[in-house]
């Protein structure tokens, strides 16, 4: 997908400026224009540390909430975009559509020690324990908020979780009723979204939403086209209504896209899926939560691979509590996924496999006293690969007054294999030497589950009304990662011959300084050491798998209402040198300029990277894209 001259916007611009008044009372609430004060943001209740409601000022871990506003704010219209606001996040933009995201090190293309949630689907994928980035989309207007715990969090989530658990939550569709229509665009990306929510005589409340985005290709630092564009299409809906004394909700999407690639055809994605979940709350302070997902993914991927996946999933959980001293919270849950793959230029082997994940979990917290609680969890997970991981945590929490929280935790967490540990077979058709078959990449059928255990410090606390901060020390220790080793004859497989610690610090905070004006910041310094273990020759540190991650990255954000009809957002940010292959340090900044022109229209212009007029994030000189100074239109029209 090569770079195309912009298309006018004018036509859509003169069409809702003279569009009439909005009549509908939602346009007020579902613009979003005044945040949340410092204050009302501690107080946030929020659910991914330990699956139930709980105030973020209260939370035993190192938790960074990405609100609504914020993103509506800063004009990011892509879901990895809007996970560079997380500064316990590390992201780097490696070309048009493929991104690097992680927290606390190992960051690469096949990032695979990051849960991902999206209304409490996972989209981790079993081909290589990651997500890819390029298929996920969402309509940013409806996102309530993102909770980015950094940190390990398996007791609660599972085998994936090992560095960190990302929940994307959306708003309930009784607080996005009416319409609303965007559109955006630039010299090299455009995008477009309708959205529209009803209540039914039922009382049940609902919308319906189609997205469609648009990104060309970036440049090489060779001055060359990288045909990494892409063309994505979203559409789905949410419903919500109160049902059998609690709440059900009934939400999917279904998608389409083409991804540019270098050399070959477009790689075309679609997939479609299905979250139903009930929640009820139970007499004696205690709740039910029950939840059926359906995920059907496609990935045709010219001169690599095909690959069909679905997935069923049903998991419930019940919370009660013991007098004052013991609140549990338990459940389990079991996962199918059926992936077939078509071999081209590599295979997996066998062809179609069947894979299951079936879990217990129980977490207890004990109040010991009213300023000091114990939480102990154990979570045993079986997977057809290794058989039952056990994942065991331990939070220590002490609350001298309601404004402070001095918090430890000690977690043994896992990375279970994936289908490229152990079922990864390059050429897709072996070479045959002395009448055997033989592979580059023979696959790791001895290929073991990836182990962490991690340990943490963190205090939380909001002097004033107008600041709070956070910040978390932290120590891990892994064994058995993946390594490379070679094979007698020809070829390399996987084994579990590396080691690595990673220590560091994250902190961060917010201040109101004046009331118009709130500037917030944080960073990350972290020291990541890799080691092989006796007798390993592994031959991938020159490979695509080797984690790069910079010692330093941090940012700046400034939000500020100029006038009751505008706002100026900034963000700059930093990120240190990666090691290898080397990227330079850099420094960036973002700007939304936001005028309310009408009550229910809105103007916004976008700078994206504008410190310099190119500069890489990813890669190896000189075929790594360069990301450019670029600028964008938007507006939004609410009916």
């Amino acid at each position: 997908m090569t770079k195309r001259a912009p298309q006018s916007l004018l036509p859509l611009l003169l069409s809702l400026s003279l569009a009439g008044p909005a009549a509908h009372a939602a346009v007020l609430a579902d613009s979003d224009l005044a945040d949340l004060s410092i204050e009302q943001l501690s107080n946030i209740v929020i659910t991914s540390v330990s699956r139930q409601d709980e105030r973020l000022s209260n939370a035993a871990a190192s938790v960074f909430i990405i609100t609504g506003s914020e993103l509506r704010r800063s004009g990011v219209r892509s879901l990895p975009e809007a996970l560079r606001l997380a500064p316990n996040l590390q992201v780097a933009r490696i070309d048009a559509r493929n991104y690097a995201v992680t927290a606390r090190g190992f960051n690469n293309a096949f990032e695979n020690k990051l849960l991902v949630l999206i209304d409490g689907r996972s989209v981790y994928s079993p081909l290589f324990s990651g997500v890819y980035w390029d298929a996920q989309d969402v309509v940013m207007e409806d996102v309530e908020r993102i909770e980015v715990i950094s940190g390990a969090g398996a007791t609660i989530w599972g085998v994936n979780a090992v560095n960190g658990v990302i929940n994307v939550i959306t708003r309930s569709a009784k607080d996005t009723q009416g319409g609303l229509a965007s559109v955006a665009g630039g010299a090299d990306e455009k995008d477009g979204t309708l959205r529209y929510g009803g209540k039914l005589d039922n009382g049940a409340h609902y919308r319906l939403y189609a997205r469609y985005m648009d990104v060309d290709a970036t440049t090489s630092a060779a001055g060359k086209d990288t045909v990494t564009g892409m063309r994505r299409r979203l559409a789905g809906f949410r419903a919500d209504m109160d049902v059998l004394q609690g709440g059900f909700t009934m939400l999917g999407n279904a998608y389409q896209g083409a991804l540019g690639q270098a050399t070959t055809r477009d790689i075309y994605i679609s997939g479609a899926n299905l979250v139903s979940r009930y929640t009820r709350k139970l007499p004696g302070d205690a709740d039910l939560r029950v939840q059926l997902v359906l995920d059907h993914t496609e990935r045709n991927q010219p001169a690599n691979f095909i690959e069909r996946l679905d997935t069923a999933e049903l998991e419930a959980q019940h919370g009660v509590r013991f007098g004052r001293v013991h609140s549990l919270v338990w459940g389990g849950g079991y996962r199918h996924s059926r992936d077939q793959v078509t071999p081209g230029g590599y295979a997996f082997l066998p062809g179609k496999l069947n894979m299951h994940w079936g879990n217990l979990f129980a977490q207890d917290e004990i109040a010991v006293t009213p300023q000091f609680k114990l939480t102990a969890g154990l979570k045993a997970e079986h997977n057809n690969y290794t058989g039952a991981e056990y994942l065991p945590s331990l939070r220590a929490a002490w609350m001298p007054d309601a404004a402070q929280l001095l918090w430890a935790s000690l977690a043994r967490t896992v990375r279970a294999p994936s289908r490229i540990d152990r079922d990864w077979y390059v050429p897709g058709t072996p070479i045959i030497i002395a009448g055997q078959p033989r592979f580059v990449i023979g696959g790791g059928q001895q290929f073991e589950s990836e182990v962490a255990n991690v340990a943490e410090l963190g205090y939380r606390a909001q002097p004033s009304a107008r600041w709070s901060y956070s910040g978390t020390l932290f120590y891990a220790d892994y064994d058995k990662l993946r390594t490379m080793e070679p094979l007698p004859v020809l070829g390399s497989e996987f084994r579990n011959l590396g080691q690595a610690t990673t220590r560091g610090l994250e902190l961060w905070a917010r201040w109101q300084a004046t009331p118009n004006w709130r500037l917030s910041g944080g960073l990350t310094a972290q020291n990541v050491k890799l080691g092989l273990k006796p007798g390993s020759r592994d031959s991938l540190q020159a490979g695509i798998f080797l984690p790069n991650d910079p010692r330093l990255h941090w940012l700046l954000r400034s939000s500020h209402e100029l006038s009751d009809a505008q706002q100026l957002d900034l963000t700059l940010r930093y990120n240190g040198k990666l090691p290898h292959p080397v990227v330079p340090s850099y420094y960036e900044m973002d700007v939304q300029w936001l005028w309310r022109v009408r009550p229910d229209v809105d103007v916004a212009l976008i700078g994206q990277n504008l410190l310099h007029a190119r500069h890489a994030e990813w890669a190896a000189a000189p075929n790594r894209s360069v990301l450019e100074r670029s600028a964008l239109l938007k507006v939004t029209w609410r009916f």
